[in-house]
């Protein structure tokens, strides 16, 4: 441990950073606009972090508050986020406690790698569109009405902080926290934000459940925030329709790609997500300190 080091000059490392972030976005199946605009989220506020080396590999971590992509809780978290150098970790980890930092992160591509014992706390999926899709038989797809968004609207923010609360990422209090500062800054006009759109899937005349998409999101990607079937409806098949709806969704929008993040804790949505053809781009990790 004593033979680490802090880097003055980081060129060299975010070189070989950047190159190895693009290298496992291409293989997860990006394009080269999409993998670029995935490294500009994967570096930002890479200035603020700090880069250490033990001759062998690299450390890169970094204090801030909040979790995840972009989310802050007021809580201090540490950030692990490169790992090459045989020994970091225990390094990285006291870095982060001695900074006061109640809890550690990492975003990870490629699988866990030496982070297989930190509990998954979700992951960003991809799949290609179909060229044509069709909605399933039976199924019938509609927006949402401006009248049933406010009920709408409540039961996405109470069912976002139960998957963050179940998948262990934090306390209930920090998930409310969490929920309305995401929800602000993705929904900042509320039903009439921009790129945002809202259905309704019915089947056997009642709504069986809801879509929320944001279309360019990223280059060519749609981004399934919500493709939800109601609990009294599981079971009989709508989970896949409801993918069905996110392709369509997708086209609908013009773009070719549909991301999607799965929490930590729902075994179900990630198999079917696994069996749809998903390719998993990004695991997030994180241990209490």
């Amino acid at each position: 441990m004593s033979g680490i080091e802090t880097v003055p000059d980081r060129d060299v490392w975010r070189a070989d950073f950047e190159a190895r972030v693009l290298a496992g976005y291409r293989a997860a199946g990006c394009s080269e606009p999409l993998a670029r605009a995935l490294l500009e989220r994967a570096v930002r506020g890479i200035e603020d972090w700090t880069v250490a080396t033990d001759g062998t590999g690299w450390i890169a971590v970094e204090l801030a508050g909040g979790s995840g992509d972009g989310g802050g809780t007021g809580a201090a978290v540490g950030r692990i986020h490169d790992l090459t150098a045989a020994q970091g970790r225990p390094w990285a980890e006291r870095w982060c406690a001695e900074r006061g930092a109640e809890r550690v992160e990492v975003r990870l591509t490629g699988g866990p790698g030496a982070f297989a014992d930190y509990p998954l706390r979700g992951r960003n999926m991809m799949r290609a569109a179909a060229e044509r899709p069709e909605l399933p038989a039976g199924l019938t797809v509609r927006p949402l009405t401006e009248e049933e968004y406010p009920g709408w609207l409540a039961g996405e923010q109470a069912a976002y902080v139960a998957d963050i609360v179940r998948s262990g990422a934090l306390t209930p209090q920090q998930a409310k926290a969490k929920s309305d500062e995401d929800f602000a800054r993705y929904l900042p006009q509320g039903y009439r934000t921009p790129d945002q759109a809202f259905y309704a899937m019915e089947a056997e005349g009642q709504v069986i459940g809801t879509g929320w998409v944001n279309h360019g999101f990223l280059p060519g990607v749609t981004f399934g925030f919500s493709l939800e079937v109601y609990e009294e409806h599981r079971g009989r098949g709508y989970g896949r329709a409801a993918m069905a709806v996110g392709e369509w969704a997708t086209r609908q929008g013009g773009d070719e790609a549909m991301m999607l993040n799965v929490f930590g804790g729902n075994e179900v949505a990630m198999r079917l997500y696994d069996s749809a053809g998903f390719t998993v781009l990004e695991e997030f990790r994180s241990i209490d300190l």
